[in-house]
């Protein structure tokens, strides 16, 4: 008997190290190409707190900040392919290779995409003091004052800049962009009314809407916000085809394992559609995604050609 059950004890404990995932044998690095504290950063933190709990091996969020996310973006780039080692990021990876004369890394041949995290659509908003009430109003004033208008934003070549230029090259207007050092700076200089247009991050947004100190006219997503249901969206509002939205995801380095990949999006997938996931995103102004590894890629080609047409028409740069 004593024997036997010994045997069957080493069977178990075999049985559990064979049933052990060959992935991950430990910690993993999530580097986020900006300071901590920014949007990247937290909708970062989120995931990686997510996938430690799910996968039960914490995965690690590494902020490597630094000319707009190109220098944690390269060291990503530049990581052992083992999946160990992920870049989280958002759209400066496709918008920078058109902001700068060069880059140390290509969104396409460095990285395998994992999944879209999420969306992070922007709030179209004026300051009380610009007599507009819709977008089609904002658009006829634009037209009108040509020139006269500025629109707040968190630096060229930023998520609020680039949606703002967007908006003037599909409306055939010309606002002026008023760069600031950052979106808190970009939001003080909106509330001020110096610049009294501001495409604004829907996280930052709702307290100042809720106070009265903004106006907010539209939402720059596909569909309407759950967090903001009445609002209606840019393109239904008198734009179509209207669509900016920051957006949230992982990736690898070129040569990773399909078979780590496929695990790490099944698992990403799989938390995005958690009630308490949904919750989360919907509080934080954000659209949960988690789709396939395919669509991920497909998006990332598609924003990439999409902004160096806006960059180039509206000559951003920050060279």
């Amino acid at each position: 008997m004593t024997r036997l059950a010994a045997l069957v004890a080493a069977l178990l404990v075999a049985s559990g190290a064979a049933a052990q995932p060959a992935y991950p044998k430990g910690p993993v690095r999530m580097i986020v190409p900006f300071p901590a504290g920014g949007g990247v950063d937290a909708a970062g933190r989120i995931l990686a707190q997510a996938l430690s709990e799910n996968i039960g091996k914490p995965f690690v969020i590494e902020n490597r900040g630094g000319a707009n996310g190109n220098i944690g973006t390269e060291a990503a780039a530049h990581a052992a392919p083992d999946g160990h080692t992920l870049l989280f990021t958002g759209a400066g990876l496709v918008t920078n290779p058109s902001l700068y004369k060069k880059v140390p890394y290509d969104p396409v041949k460095d990285f395998e995409p994992v999944s879209l995290m999420a969306l992070g659509p922007n709030i179209l908003a004026v300051h009380p003091s610009l007599p507009v009430h819709s977008v089609r109003e904002l658009i006829a004033a634009a037209k009108a004052r040509p020139g006269e208008i500025g629109f707040a934003g968190a630096g060229s070549g930023s998520t609020p800049h680039l949606a703002g230029e967007l908006f003037n090259s599909m409306a055939g207007v010309q606002m002026v962009h008023v760069p600031y050092r950052g979106s808190g700076p970009a939001m003080i200089g909106l509330l001020a009314g110096d610049a009294p247009v501001m495409f604004i991050p829907a996280i930052s947004a709702g307290p100042h809407i809720a106070a009265g100190k903004l106006r907010a006219l539209a939402v720059t997503s596909r569909e309407r916000l759950a967090a903001f249901p009445e609002l209606p969206t840019v393109a239904e509002s008198g734009l179509p085809g209207y669509e900016s939205a920051q957006w949230y995801g992982v990736l690898a380095p070129t040569g990773t394992p399909p078979e780590v990949l496929d695990f790490l999006n099944a698992r990403i997938a799989a938390i995005m559609r958690t009630p308490q996931m949904k919750a989360r995103m919907v509080a934080d102004g954000l659209v949960a995604i988690g789709g396939t590894r395919g669509e991920f890629a497909a998006h990332i080609r598609a924003e990439g050609e999409k902004w160096a047409r806006i960059i180039r028409a509206s000559g951003a740069t920050v060279d």
